[in-house]
C-alpha cells in the first residue's frame, strides 16, 4: 500500500522540480543579459556569463527529465528520469550559489570606472 504515496510523491517532486527549474532558466537568462551589460560598460570580459548559460543549461536539463517523468507516469522509467531530474535539479541549485558567489566577487574586484 505504500507503494502508490511513494510514486504521487515522486510526481509531486517533479511537477515542483519542472515548475521551478523553467523558472530559472529565465533568471538565468536575465543574469546574462544583466552581466552582458554590465562588462560592456566596463569593459571588461569575464567569464561569469558562461558559467550561468552553462547554469542555465543544467536547469534545462532537469525540466526535460522531470516533464519526461510525467509524460511517462507511473513506469519504471519514470522513477529512473525523476531522480536524474532530483540530481541534475540539486548540481544546477549548487552551481547558481558557485555562480551568486563568483557574480559577487567579481563585482566586488573589479576596478572602478
Amino acid at each position: 500500500m505504500k507503494e502508490p504515496e511513494t510514486r504521487t510523491l515522486d510526481d509531486d517532486i517533479c511537477v515542483h522540480i519542472f515548475t521551478v527549474s523553467a523558472t530559472m532558466v529565465g533568471v538565468c537568462l536575465t543574469v546574462i543579459g544583466i552581466i552582458r551589460l554590465i562588462i560592456t560598460l566596463q569593459r571588461q570580459d569575464l567569464i561569469i556569463d558562461d558559467l550561468v548559460a552553462l547554469n542555465m543549461l543544467l536547469y534545462v536539463v532537469s525540466a526535460f527529465c522531470a516533464y519526461w517523468s510525467l509524460r511517462a507516469h507511473r513506469t519504471r522509467r519514470s522513477q529512473a528520469v525523476v531522480r536524474i531530474a532530483d540530481c541534475v535539479f540539486l548540481v544546477a541549485l549548487l552551481f547558481t550559489a558557485a555562480n551568486a558567489g563568483f557574480i559577487t566577487w567579481a563585482m566586488t574586484s573589479a576596478p572602478a570606472a
